[in-house]
């Protein structure tokens, strides 16, 4: 496992508790969405940078992914050289604010089955401007700036949270990227982006 080889040792709590609440929080959440909602969550596992069908995104995603590796380097090296004294409980939010990351696209899902991994619009999907979709348009990257948040605190690191910009960064483009798309292909979305202002977070983006 990259945080152990990284950070020299597996006698580091941080990273063993993590991988527990990221196994437990995945596995929840994909058993469920496997049972209620077993087309959606067909979707849901077609993800990554060659299952996307358009350049930017493949692009996008390959950052994505980059950038979250990145962060977990540097925040098992943090442990390795102690260059941050992050405090237990402080580690402890860190993991709940990934649990919290990785189960916010099980809500999505329930709340639009049409959710998926990859950018797209599948024949005869629908606008989803409730819920979630009524506080933000993108919840499901606001699920992932979340856990993106939580994971160098969950592994004992301050210095991760500075690769948190490089995520974002990436995840901007996506999203701007796919609400092109979206403005194109699904009826009403430019309508819904006049009464939903913000992308990810209330109030600010």
């Amino acid at each position: 496992m990259i945080m152990f080889a990284v950070a020299g040792t597996v006698d580091y709590w941080q990273a063993w508790l993590l991988l527990v609440v990221f196994l437990v929080s995945v596995w929840t959440s994909s058993i469920y969405l496997l049972r209620a909602y077993p087309a959606a969550m067909q979707r849901r596992m077609r993800g990554g940078p060659t299952a996307e069908t358009r350049t930017v995104q493949k692009a996008v995603m390959g950052g994505l992914w980059l950038s979250l590796v990145a962060m977990v380097v540097v925040s098992s090296l943090d442990h390795r050289f102690g260059w941050s004294n992050v405090p237990t409980a402080i580690c402890l939010f860190g993991n709940v604010l990934v649990a919290l990351g990785l189960m916010t696209p099980m809500l999505v899902v329930i709340q639009n089955n049409y959710a998926a991994s990859t950018v797209r619009v599948e024949a005869g999907q629908t606008l989803a401007s409730t819920g979630l979709y009524g506080l933000v348009r993108h919840p499901m990257y606001t699920g992932n700036v979340i856990m993106m948040v939580g994971i160098p605190l969950a592994l004992g690191s301050y210095w991760g949270l500075v690769l948190v910009v490089a995520g974002l960064s990436v995840l901007a483009l996506r999203i701007r990227d796919e609400e092109n798309m979206l403005t194109e292909e699904l009826d009403g979305y430019l309508e819904y982006t006049h009464k939903v202002r913000h992308r990810l977070v209330p109030g600010v983006w």
